[in-house]
Formats: C-alpha cells, structure tokens, sequence
C-alpha cells in the first residue's frame, strides 16, 4: 500500500499475542497498562502512529526482543477516548508494513527505528487472476452459515491495486495470527493474493 502520510524513521511498539495489523485494517484497542498509557501519549504529541508487533508463540510477556516478530504493521490513530479511570480506547488504521532495524528506547515503552517495506508486484497477470478468483469465491462463501455482507463484495468489486485487495481481504477473513504474520511479511502482492487463495478454499469452501 502507499499512503500520502509520511511514515516516521522511528516509532513506538505495542507487542500483543495474536494480533497483526495489516494495512488499511481498523484495529480497536484499549489502552490500560501504565507503559502504554505514557505511549499512547507520546504518539498523540507526535506523528500519532506506532506499531503493533505479534508476541511470539508460548511467551505471556515480551521481556526481549527476541520475543516478538519484527516484521509489524504500523498504524494512524484515528479516534481516542480517554476514559475517566485513564483507560484509553482508540481506532488503528493500518498504513504500511514495517521491519525493526534497533530500538532507540525500551522503557518505559520501545520506540523502534522502522523500515518500510516496498510493496512489490511479482507476476501482474497472475495476481489479476487471483483477483478474480478471490472475488468470485467471495460471492460464493459462507461465514458462519451467512454470506458475506453485500458492502464487503461491493468494496472488493471497488478495489484495483492488487495489494490492497489481498490485504482487504485478508483483514476481513484471515483470522489466524500464524497466517496473518505471513501476509504481514511477504511483500509481493501476487504471493499473498496466492496465500489467501488456498487459505479460502480450505477454510471457506464454496456451496
């Protein structure tokens, strides 16, 4: 995805278990723990953005950096409430996927040095299959025994960039973190549209 915000060269990190933000995904949050408090300050006095990192497998606390995955989603804070106890609830908007290159603080809170990655488009021909493919199955599927909502088929319909259909489509029907961590890492739209294909002919099967 492209974005007309500039992404920052630095950015605080939230690290959660079983979340990853993928571009253009709204990720709702609540903001409890005094760490993220003071972050969630720090990001709305400057470029309102951090990261959301995915804790590894087995771990209940990301003490280390070797604890959590340093590819991440970066996001723009889109509304904030701040609830009379402190507790904040807010909207992420997902922008670009990132890669931590260091960390130029831990405490109270990580703020990373960031790396966007370049999204690429490896095969275009192929990708505009898998395009069709995806949206075809999309009218098919059902989730939950219900169909998909007609303004989700609508949006699909109203995408053309290849990279922001996989990560669409990703968002609204990969709920795995495993398989949301390899969409979050590969850069090339063609290998997430070929991803996403075979997770919904496992996951979804057509009627």
């Amino acid at each position: 995805m492209q974005t007309s915000l500039t992404i920052p060269s630095e950015a605080p990190v939230m690290v959660l278990p079983g979340a990853v933000l993928l571009p253009n995904g709204i990720m709702p949050l609540r903001i409890s723990e005094p760490r993220y408090r003071a972050m969630l300050t720090w990001a709305l006095e400057n470029d309102r953005m951090f990261c959301i990192a995915l804790m590894k497998p087995g771990i209940s606390e990301a003490v280390t950096a070797d604890q959590f995955f340093h590819t991440a989603g970066i996001g723009l804070i889109s509304a904030s409430v701040t609830q009379p106890d402190g507790t904040s609830h807010l909207m992420l908007h997902g922008l670009e996927r990132v890669r931590f290159e260091g960390f130029e603080q831990l405490k109270p809170f990580r703020i990373a040095r960031i790396r966007v990655i370049q999204a690429v488009i490896g095969d275009a021909d192929e990708a505009r299959m898998l395009v069709d493919e995806i949206r075809a199955h999309c009218s098919v599927i059902r989730v939950n025994g219900e169909p998909l909502p007609d303004s989700f088929t609508e949006l699909l319909g109203n995408i053309s960039d290849a990279g922001a259909f996989s990560d669409a489509v990703g968002h609204s029907l990969i709920s795995d973190a495993g398989e949301r961590l390899r969409l979050i890492e590969e850069p090339d739209a063609t290998a997430r549209l070929r991803l996403i294909a075979g997770l919904l002919r496992t996951q979804f099967p057509a009627d």
